[in-house]
C-alpha cells in the first residue's frame, strides 16, 4: 500500500509540479487531502486521476527520487528477460514490467517510486536485487496489458473477434439454477459471449479476486480483477460487444437488460460444484460509453472458515475475541477494498451465532446469508434504515 501521508520528498515533488506549472498550488493542497483519503501518493493521486501529464510526472519524479527514467516506447520486446512463472505472478500482481536480468539483479519498470518498497516478495522469490526506472504510468498499463492478456484470453479473444459480428444473446433466460447449470456446462453453450463470460467468472474465482470490472471506453473495452487490493488488467474483448456482454451479465444476476439509463444492483450464484456455490453481488452504471458492470465475489467459504483463518496476530486475536464477548458496543472494521471487511465482519458473527442467541444484522447489503442469523437489508428509500 502506498504512503498516505505526504513525506518531505512528496512535498519536494509537489513543488516541482507547481513550479513547472503542472499543477496550480491550490490544486496540489486539494489533491494531498484527497489522496490522503484514498491512501495513495500524491504522485500515484495525481497521475491515476489524469490531472498532470504522466510523462512529464514521471521525468520530475525520477529527479526528486534519483531514479533513472525510461521511456518505454524504446525498448525492445524481443529483449524483455524470460521470468520464472512464480516470479511472473508476483510482478504481475505488483503491476511492474521486467527490463533485464543479470546474476545479481533483476531491474524492472515502475510507475510511481513508492512500488519499490512493495517489492520484497519479488526478491525473495527471485533471489535477485531490485532496482527501478520509473516510466509513465499510462505506457506502463499498455505494456502490461500487452505482455500479459495474451496469456490469459487470446484464444478466447481470437474467437470472439471472430464471431462478434453474428453474436445473438438469448435474454429469456433468468432462472438461477438454470444459470449455475449452464455455467458448469461451460463449453456445451454455443454462445460464444456466454463461454466468455463463464470463463472470466472462472477464472476470476480460481486467482481469488474480489472483484471484476466490465469496462467500456470511447474506443476500447477493458475486463479488470482485483487482486490483493490491486487492479489488474486480464482482457480487452472487442469493443462491439459491450452491449452484449452487459446483457448477459444483467440476465445472469435477474436485471433489467432494457434499462440502460440508470444504475442497477443485482445479486447472482454459480455452483462451482456440489458442494460449493459462489455469491456474487452486480452493480451497473450508465456511462457516456455504455454500461459498466462491476461484480463483487462473495465466498460464503470464507467466513464459515474459523477466526485462524483471518491471519491474526495473537495480540490482534485476543482484542477481536475480547470485543466480541463484549455485552455491548461496537466494533469498526475500516480497510480498502479486497482487504477482508467482510469477511472479518461475518466470522465474528459465526463465532457469536449459537442456539441461545437471537442475532439480527441491519446491512447495506446483505452480502452472505448466515444461517440462524435474521438478516435485515436496509433500505432508505423506503424509510428501513
Amino acid at each position: 500500500m502506498s504512503e498516505a501521508m505526504p513525506s518531505r520528498a512528496q512535498s519536494g515533488l509537489a513543488q516541482r509540479f507547481i513550479e513547472q506549472g503542472l499543477i496550480s498550488a491550490e490544486a496540489c493542497e486539494q489533491a494531498f487531502r484527497e489522496a490522503a483519503e484514498r491512501q495513495l501518493t500524491l504522485l500515484e493521486f495525481l497521475v491515476r486521476e489524469g490531472r498532470i501529464d504522466a510523462r512529464q510526472a514521471g521525468v520530475l519524479a525520477a529527479h526528486e527520487y534519483g531514479l533513472p527514467f525510461l521511456d518505454l516506447k524504446q525498448i525492445d520486446w524481443d529483449q524483455l528477460p524470460v521470468i520464472e512463472p512464480v516470479a511472473d505472478k508476483v510482478m504481475r500482481r505488483s503491476q511492474v514490467l521486467p527490463l533485464a536480468r543479470d546474476d545479481r539483479r533483476l531491474t524492472v519498470a515502475i510507475a510511481f517510486p513508492a512500488t519499490l518498497a512493495s517489492l520484497d516478495e519479488l526478491q525473495f522469490t527471485t533471489g535477485l536485487a531490485i532496482e527501478g526506472v520509473l516510466v509513465p504510468f499510462d505506457q506502463l498499463e499498455r505494456a502490461l496489458a500487452k505482455r500479459y492478456q495474451r496469456q490469459e484470453t487470446s484464444g478466447m479473444l481470437e474467437a470472439l473477434g471472430e464471431a462478434s459480428e453474428s453474436l445473438t444473446l438469448d435474454t429469456s433466460e433468468a432462472d438461477l439454477e438454470n444459470e449455475a447449470a449452464a455455467f458448469d456446462k461451460g463449453g456445451d453453450d454455443d454462445e460464444p459471449v456466454v463461454r466468455f463470460v463463464n470463463k472470466i467468472l472462472r477464472d476470476a474465482i480460481h486467482r481469488g479476486a474480489s472483484d471484476i470490472h466490465f469496462e467500456p471506453y470511447e474506443s476500447s473495452y477493458r475486463i479488470r480483477f482485483r487482486v490483493d487490493g490491486m487492479l489488474i488488467e486480464i482482457a480487452r474483448p472487442p469493443l462491439n460487444l459491450r452491449t452484449r456482454l452487459a446483457a448477459r451479465l444483467k440476465v445472469m444476476a435477474r436485471l433489467d437488460i432494457s434499462e440502460r439509463r440508470l444504475p442497477q444492483d443485482g445479486a447472482m450464484k454459480i455452483r462451482l460444484d456440489a458442494k460449493r456455490a459462489m455469491d456474487f453481488r452486480v452493480n451497473t452504471l450508465p456511462t457516456v460509453f455504455g454500461e459498466k458492470v462491476v461484480l463483487r465475489l462473495l465466498d460464503a467459504e470464507t467466513a464459515s472458515f474459523g477466526i485462524d483463518a483471518l491471519g491474526f496476530a495473537p495480540a490482534q486475536r485476543r482484542l477481536f475475541e475480547a470485543a466480541l464477548a463484549e455485552p455491548q458496543g461496537m466494533i469498526l472494521v475500516t480497510g480498502p477494498t479486497g482487504s477482508g471487511k467482510t469477511v472479518t465482519l461475518y466470522t465474528g458473527i459465526n463465532l457469536l451465532n449459537t442456539e441461545e442467541r437471537n442475532i439480527s444484522t441491519a446491512e447495506d447489503p446483505v452480502e452472505l446469508k448466515v444461517p440462524g442469523v435474521t438478516q435485515v437489508n436496509v433500505q432508505p428509500r423506503v424509510g428501513l434504515a
